[in-house]
């Protein structure tokens, strides 16, 4: 809210002047910018003696008693300490070197203040620049330079490129640089067979494809001493050098060439592995497509009985036998193998007559074991028949058909020691009852090893298996489980019995159980079949604590059948809330029957007294 005076006449003129009357101390409010602070420039790494004056702020309507001041980043702030200013006259003044490249500008603040530190202008900017010197080399930052050229290329092909980095301001001369040659290493067959563009810094051919032949140089690669230069390649320039490598890559201008047209190789029948390595010789770079083998067999092979691997060390061709020949087949095997290489040749090279080669191979008799016909054998027979008896007659054949040699036959595994065999005409008897039950047989099969031994030098073994399957007989009479069982005095069904038999149905199940006779007089228990090979055992009435043994028989379904008589231990036990108590039923139960007897027993013997 404003508020107005009004007053007299006389003082009316004064007072609306008065009203508005700038105060003194802010007279500078009329003049804009009335500090002068034009940049400065400094040239870097100037010498002592420290401080320089490089420079002064004016004020154009400077207030008497008012003081210059100077701050920011080189003044009061890191790097603190390189600039000042005289409060007094406004002359700015460096401290030390400065470097270009580290800080090429610094943006300052000045102002002005009254005596009591009150500002009365500012801040204005003031402007540092130093002025670059070159006090920079050029340096190659992206070594090692390595480049490649294939072998042939054209002239004018570019190999590589090769730039410097110069720290000094890429606005002056002292950051433009060219580039040259100094070395080539080797220097044949020319010493200029590379150019650099001076400018962009592009390492080219400059020879014809014909010297470019990776297989007539001295060396695959050569060695470039390649300089960089500023001040425009002027002589009073700094210079940085660098080594470029550049490798002459071979192209696959040199066909595989087998080193003789004709390799032999023997082997013995029946093995597999590597029988020989064919040798090739090659002129290109090794190690490179252009320089590794591919073999491939393109005749005599059509069993597929041979296979060609190239080695990767040596290159050579390993031939290999994978299926076992036979020499009674085949006693002789020509062979028709060709090289390639992994690379394709260059449209105007092809594959001549020494990129194929001939391997005779020669088979070897060897004295081969005779072999079972059929293999396994099999018989089948019931088991406990007498010993002596002929199961089998065994017959082997010996695959040297153009030796005549006898065979001889004998037993190599008999576990259970149940068979014979007679050498000369391989009939097999029984030497102990054949048992299908036994640990010997597995599923209802006995397995046995027989040895056929021929009487070539040295002797060949053969080795046929003869199994026998045995068919059952009702010879095991079935058991029963379980034997024993804790029963409450008034429980009812007491056990439930099963049978098994080591036999095979129809002479195991079903079963049929029976009370034995010695329980007929005891009312107590009842049996009750249950299905082929379960009963129930049950109690008729309540018993007192005792262990009571059941005769029970279980009978199988064999022609003829067979029977197991087993007592089962039945103890009865006073249960209450849940828990039995058979601390009084170790005590076996003695029947009525058999206290009557013994009772008229002793009566008798009185009499007779």
């Amino acid at each position: 809210m404003a508020e107005v005076k009004i007053l007299g006449k006389k003082d009316r003129h004064n007072s609306i002047k008065n009203m508005f009357k700038v105060p003194r101390h802010l007279a500078h409010l009329r003049h804009r910018r009335s500090i002068v602070a034009p940049p400065i420039s400094i040239p870097e790494n100037q010498r002592t003696p420290f401080p320089k004056t490089v420079g002064k702020v004016v004020v154009s309507d400077r207030i008497q008693g008012s003081r210059f001041h100077l701050f920011g980043k080189g003044v009061d702030e890191d790097p603190k300490g390189i600039f000042r200013i005289n409060e007094y006259t406004g002359e700015v003044s460096v401290t030390k070197a400065l470097d270009r490249e580290l800080i090429p500008s610094y943006q300052l603040q000045v102002e002005t203040t009254d005596e009591s530190g009150k500002t009365i202008e500012g801040p204005v900017e003031l402007e540092i620049v130093i002025i670059d010197q070159n006090d920079n080399r050029p340096i190659f930052k992206e070594g090692p330079y390595v480049g490649h050229v294939l072998e042939g290329s054209p002239t004018g092909t570019i190999v590589m490129n090769m730039l410097a980095f110069d720290a000094d301001d890429p606005t002056t001369d002292n950051a433009v640089l060219r580039y040259n040659i100094l070395k080539q290493t080797p220097d044949k067959p020319s010493p200029n067979m590379f150019y650099i563009d001076p400018e962009r810094g592009d390492i080219v051919t400059v020879v014809s494809p014909a010297l470019l032949d990776r297989e007539t140089l001295i060396a695959p690669q050569y060695e470039l001493l390649v300089e960089a230069k500023d001040m425009a390649g002027l002589d009073v320039g700094l210079t940085g050098t660098a080594t470029a490598t550049i490798v002459i890559d071979d192209k696959n201008d040199h066909p595989p060439e087998f080193t003789k047209k004709e390799f032999q190789a023997t082997v013995k029948e029946g093995v597999t592995g590597i029988m020989v390595n064919l040798t090739v010789n090659d002129k290109d770079d090794p190690n490179t497509g252009a320089w590794k083998a591919v073999y491939t067999i393109i005749n005599g092979n059509p069993a597929q009985s041979f296979e060609i691997h190239t080695n990767p060390n040596t290159n050579e061709g390993m031939l290999s036998v994978v299926k076992p020949l036979d020499c009674e087949i085949l006693a002789f095997h020509t062979l028709m193998i060709k090289v390639e290489n992994e690379d394709p040749l260059i449209p105007d090279v092809g594959y001549g007559a020494s990129s194929t080669a001939t391997v005779q191979i020669i088979v070897l008799d060897v004295n081969e074991g005779p072999v079972f016909q059929p293999d396994p054998m099999k018989v089948s027979t019931q088991e406990n028949i007498p010993i002596g008896s002929m199961l089998f007659t065994v017959s082997a054949t010996d695959p040297d058909t153009l030796q005549h040699q006898t065979i001889r036959f004998s037993m190599l595994k008999d576990d259970a020691g149940w068979l014979s065999i007679n050498p000369v005409n391989g009939t097999v008897n029984t030497t102990a009852p054949l048992d299908r039950e036994s640990s010997f047989v597995h599923n209802s099969t006995y397995t046995s090893l027989i040895l056929a031994i021929d009487n070539g030098t040295p002797p060949a073994t053969g080795t046929g298996t003869l199994q026998i399957m045995l068919e059952d007989v009702n010879d095991n009479a079935p058991y029963i489980y379980p034997t024993s069982a804790k029963v409450c005095e008034d429980s009812k069904d007491v056990i439930t019995l099963g049978a098994w038999d080591k036999d095979l149905h129809p002479n195991s199940d079903p079963f049929r159980f029976e009370l034995g006779r010695q329980s007929m007089s005891d009312k107590s228990w009842k049996l009750t079949q249950l299905n082929s090979t379960h009963a129930q055992v049950s109690l008729l009435q309540n018993l007192k604590k005792a262990n009571y043994n059941i005769p029970v028989v279980v009978t199988d379904s064999g022609k003829p059948p067979l029977s197991y008589s087993t007592d089962v231990t039945i103890q009865v036990c006073s249960c209450k809330k849940g828990k039995q108590d058979c601390s009084s039923a170790d005590a076996p139960h003695v029947s009525i029957a058999v206290v009557l007897m013994f009772t008229l027993y002793s009566l008798f013997c009185k009499f007779l007294v």
